[in-house]
């Protein structure tokens, strides 16, 4: 995978792109990493990629042209489209089934921009993609950007040491991930559930299902609006339910 960052600050790129899970993918050669700063890409004598709003109001908007020319500057592997993603407020809320959709392309580009927004023919003509980490507004688009790199990059193929720890990850399954315990088996006088200790593959399984089932509907049970559950599952729950509803 290629993924190519268009930002007025790179530096606020690199630290991130070399260290931890993201930088030992670089370095192993399972995805390309490129901050471009668009600025480059100005098209005046002073070098500036904004200017007033038409109509007025306050702040300033990015202009069009650097935008454009950057990405079509980029190298593009023959019969592959890239997706060109505008991180912003008002995108598609990120989700980790947008994580591991993304994770399937071989080129990746990010619009990460800074001031009052973005003329809009950069949303209406370039743009494949626009994606919100949340509903609240941050001084520009790297952060956010990087977010949801790091969510993609870990979803590769090698780039995890151990390759099913993205499949149990919470939201891959559409719940809440189960408890972790490791040694020692009793620390402060809080013991290890015996479960994990039996070498019962399956009650063990069974057992991380149901803490899952228990831990979503106690943090965000509106995710379980959207899992197929079986009967003995649901009437767990249900039985959860009126329990706390009698209390």
């Amino acid at each position: 995978m290629r993924i190519d960052v268009l930002t007025l600050f790179p530096e606020m790129l690199e630290g991130v792109f070399g260290a931890s899970i993201l930088g030992k993918a670089r370095d192993k050669g399972l995805v390309q990493l490129n901050a471009v700063n668009f600025r480059d890409y100005a098209n005046n004598k002073h070098n500036t990629v904004d200017d007033y709003p038409y109509g007025g109001g306050g702040g300033m908007v990015l202009k069009a042209e650097p935008i454009f020319s950057a990405v079509e500057d980029l190298p593009q592997e023959e019969g592959v489209r890239p997706r060109v993603i505008l991180m912003c407020p008002q995108g598609e809320p990120f989700r980790q089934a947008k994580a591991e959709e993304l994770s399937q392309e071989r080129h990746l580009v990010f619009i990460c921009g800074h001031y009052e927004g973005y003329d809009e023919r950069i949303r209406e003509h370039l743009v494949t993609d626009e994606l919100s980490i949340g509903d609240y507004v941050l001084t520009g688009g790297e952060l956010p950007a990087m977010v949801v790199i790091d969510s993609v990059v870990r979803l590769l193929p090698g780039v995890l040491g151990n390759e099913s720890s993205a499949v149990t990850d919470s939201f891959s399954t559409g719940l809440l991930e189960y408890p972790h315990y490791t040694r020692p088996v009793e620390f402060r006088g809080w013991e290890v559930p015996e479960v994990l200790m039996s070498g019962h593959h399956a009650r063990i399984e069974s057992w991380r299902r149901e803490q899952s089932l228990l831990r979503t509907l106690a943090r965000r049970p509106e995710l379980l609006e959207q899992i197929d559950l079986t009967l003995k599952e649901r009437q767990m729950l249900e039985a959860l339910r009126q329990g706390e509803q009698s209390t």
